[in-house]
């Protein structure tokens, strides 16, 4: 049993933390670049980050349950432990908070496409500024996830005990 829990754990780090760095960093540029709509190639990208961040959710529950079941309350002094916890955070404040505003946003300049210039320009300064904040949020992210993929396999030698 003890070989599936750590199967699973390296199955969805994987998962996880490759799945940041392919739709981050290949995937969503290549959708822009190749794509020649703009507003599709955001909307396909919009759910690919949306994808990654439940993936990155289940994942972190897993992650964090078995550092848990593993390592008891030694679990508190790891990194192993910590970094998925604040990916989490992370994960949960880009799909619960930014996200929905940008969608907020996005609908809001579809409803004004009449109005003034000016709301024009108000609603993609408010998208620019909140598609930063998501993109330093990913970033920061993908950071801890490189962490934590090379601190896992440097303690462990590829096993989740130690």
């Amino acid at each position: 049993m003890r070989r599936l829990g750590d199967a699973l754990f390296w199955l969805l780090l994987t998962l996880w933390v490759g799945g940041l760095w392919s739709i981050g960093y290949l995937v969503a540029p290549t959708l822009f670049s190749v794509l020649p709509d703009r507003q599709l190639a955001g909307n396909v990208a919009g759910r690919l980050f949306s994808l990654i961040g439940w993936i990155g959710i289940g994942s972190a529950a897993y992650l964090l349950l078995y550092q848990l079941l593993l390592h008891r309350l030694g679990a508190f002094r790891r990194a192993l432990f910590w970094l998925p916890f604040l990916m989490l955070l992370l994960s949960l404040v880009g799909q619960f908070g930014v996200q929905p505003l940008i969608a907020q946003i996005k609908a809001e300049a579809a409803a004004r496409e009449a109005v003034a210039a000016a709301v024009d320009v108000l609603l993609k300064d408010r998208f620019a500024t909140w598609h930063g904040v998501s993109s330093i949020l990913y970033l920061v992210q993908s950071l801890l996830g490189a962490a934590m993929v090379v601190l896992a396999g440097a303690r462990t030698g590829g096993r989740t005990r130690r």
